[in-house]
C-alpha cells in the first residue's frame, strides 16, 4: 500500500463514525445484530436446514464475506463522486480512491470476524489446516470486487442511476447466493446459475474450509477465479478508458 492509499484509507475509516457515540463499535454491532435477527427468522420460524451445524455460525460464516462484498461495492461505486474536489485539483491514479475504500472495508471485516471467532469457540468448531484455503478464496473475492468496483464507479460518475440500481441488484444477488441456505438445497437444474455466480462459489468455499474442515471444490473455485479475472480486466479497461474524462464531469 503506498502512502496516499494509506492516508485515504485512514481518512475513510475516521470520517465514517467521527460523530457517532459508539464510534467504530458499530462495525461489530451491525453484523452481530443482523446475524441474530436473521438466525431467529430463518432457523426458528422458516426452519432453513444448516447441515447439522448450529444455524447462527452457519449463517455468520457466509454473512461476513457477503457483507464485505456488498459494503465494499456500495461504497466504492460512490468513491469517485465523493472525492470530486480532489479529482479536479490534482492528478494521481484515480483507482487509489477505489483501493482505499476497499481497504477500509477489509479492516471492518477483520474486526467483525472477531465475533465469528467467539462463536466458533462457543460452538466448538474444529479447525483444520484446510482453513488456510481462506487466503486464496479471499484473494478471488477481492479480485472480483475490485474489478466490479472499478467499472461501476467509473460509469456511476457519468450515470448516477448506477448507485441506485446496485442497491437493488445486491439485494436480489444475496438471495441467489447461498448465504441464508446451504448450496445443497439448490435444485440440480439450477446449479449452473450458482456455479457461474462467483459469490455463490466463494461463499460455499468459505463454509467448506471453515465449518466442513475440508477442501473447496477446485473446479468451481477455478471457474470463480477465471470469471473474477475477466471481470477485473473488463473493469480496469472501462476505468482507464473513462479516466481522462473524470475531471470534466465531476
Amino acid at each position: 500500500m503506498n502512502e496516499l492509499t494509506r492516508q485515504l484509507t485512514i481518512r475513510e475509516i475516521k470520517s465514517r463514525y467521527k460523530q457517532s457515540f459508539l464510534g467504530y463499535a458499530w462495525v461489530i454491532f451491525n453484523p452481530l445484530a443482523q446475524m441474530l435477527i436473521m438466525s431467529f427468522v430463518f432457523s426458528l420460524i422458516l426452519r432453513i436446514p444448516s447441515l447439522n451445524i448450529p444455524y447462527p455460525i452457519f449463517l455468520f460464516s457466509a454473512l461476513l464475506p457477503w457483507n464485505l462484498f456488498a459494503n465494499s461495492l456500495s461504497h466504492a461505486v460512490n468513491a469517485l463522486v465523493e472525492n470530486a474536489p480532489l479529482i479536479k485539483k490534482i492528478y494521481f491514479p484515480r483507482e487509489i480512491f477505489i483501493q482505499s475504500t476497499l481497504m477500509a472495508k477489509i479492516i471492518d471485516f477483520l474486526l467483525a470476524a472477531l465475533i465469528f471467532i467467539v462463536f466458533a469457540i462457543y460452538y466448538k468448531i474444529i479447525i483444520t489446516w484446510n482453513i488456510l484455503w481462506i487466503i486464496p478464496i479471499f484473494f478471488i473475492q477481492e479480485l472480483f470486487t475490485y474489478g466490479l468496483a472499478l467499472g461501476l464507479s467509473a460509469i456511476n460518475l457519468f450515470y448516477r442511476d448506477i448507485q441506485y440500481l446496485l442497491s437493488l441488484v445486491l439485494i436480489l444477488w444475496m438471495y441467489l447466493t447461498p448465504v441464508i441456505y446451504p448450496m445443497e438445497m439448490v435444485p440440480e437444474k439450477y446449479k449452473l446459475i450458482f456455479i457461474l455466480n462467483p459469490m455463490a462459489v466463494i461463499i460455499n468455499a468459505y463454509r467448506q474450509v471453515i465449518l466442513g474442515g475440508g477442501s473447496p471444490n477446485f473446479i468451481s473455485l477455478t471457474i470463480a477465479l477465471l470469471v473474477s479475472l475477466l471481470v477485473y480486466l473488463i473493469g480496469k479497461q472501462i476505468f482507464k478508458k473513462l479516466e481522462g474524462l473524470f475531471a470534466d464531469v465531476v
